[in-house]
């Protein structure tokens, strides 16, 4: 398994493109960024984070261009795999987050070292779980937004386990799930063949609202790296998983 950056060693919306009726979604894009869940009524109760990523059909040798009058079932398979497949074994992305308090507190929710979180608890950020397969579940991080008042920033990121150059080879989204309105989706799908980390969504309470916008900043280093990008001024070590399961 790889080293990298992991271990701690200290304690007004703009617009934006929203999907159809049916789908009842909020897509986040490069123009339109930015929402606020307070106009929404969305900004109590739990915010439920969910990463998803498939694998790029091309990358367990594309679709064979042959007649579909001799493999008349090939126009029913789907072009994309889901990333479970035994082609996704050694790719592993996993959601973290970096987190600063009104009180001035900060630190990261993420698998690496166990840095679980809390819900009801300081930092009011918890991760489910470590999905290392891409499961069909994917994994999830909840946000208590009842406790908004205690929270400054959340930076919501996504990066690579044991160095798989994935987000070339996947196709990730970061799914937001406030207590009330449209799901809000942010998709992964820039090439970066090279890079390690992508900083997806910022939520931040600004003057008592509670914003969400549109990162998606991808970087060739680990969580230190995102870390100096935003200025958290944390310290990290080098960190492994453990071997068994979750």
């Amino acid at each position: 398994m790889g080293l990298f950056d992991g271990l701690l060693r200290s304690g007004g919306a703009g617009q934006f493109d929203s999907g159809s009726a049916s789908s009842n979604a909020i897509e986040l894009t490069k123009r339109h960024g930015q929402v606020s869940l307070s106009k929404q009524d969305a900004a109590t109760g739990h915010l439920r984070i969910n990463l998803n990523w498939r694998m790029r059909t091309s990358d367990i040798g594309g679709p064979q261009r042959e007649s579909l009058l001799r493999h008349p079932f090939k126009a029913l398979k789907p072009p994309e795999v889901v990333g479970h497949s035994m082609s996704m074994v050694n790719v592993d992305l996993d959601l973290g987050c970096l987190y600063e308090l009104t009180d001035g507190t900060k630190g990261v929710v993420q698998p690496l070292g166990g840095f679980l979180g809390d819900v009801n608890a300081p930092p009011y950020v918890k991760l489910s779980g470590d999905d290392r397969f891409g499961s069909a579940s994917g994994e999830t991080m909840y946000v208590n937004l009842d406790q908004r008042e205690s929270i400054k920033r959340l930076l919501v990121f996504v990066y690579i386990y044991d160095q798989t150059p994935a987000f070339d080879r996947t196709q990730a989204m970061v799914t937001l799930y406030p207590s009330n309105g449209p799901r809000i989706e942010i998709h992964l799908d820039e090439r970066q063949p090279q890079a390690r980390s992508c900083a997806v969504v910022m939520i931040e309470n600004v003057k008592g609202e509670i914003l969400v916008r549109r990162e998606v900043k991808f970087v060739y280093g680990f969580q230190g790296e995102l870390d100096r990008l935003y200025g958290w001024g944390l310290q990290w070590g080098r960190g492994y998983k453990a071997k068994s399961g979750r």
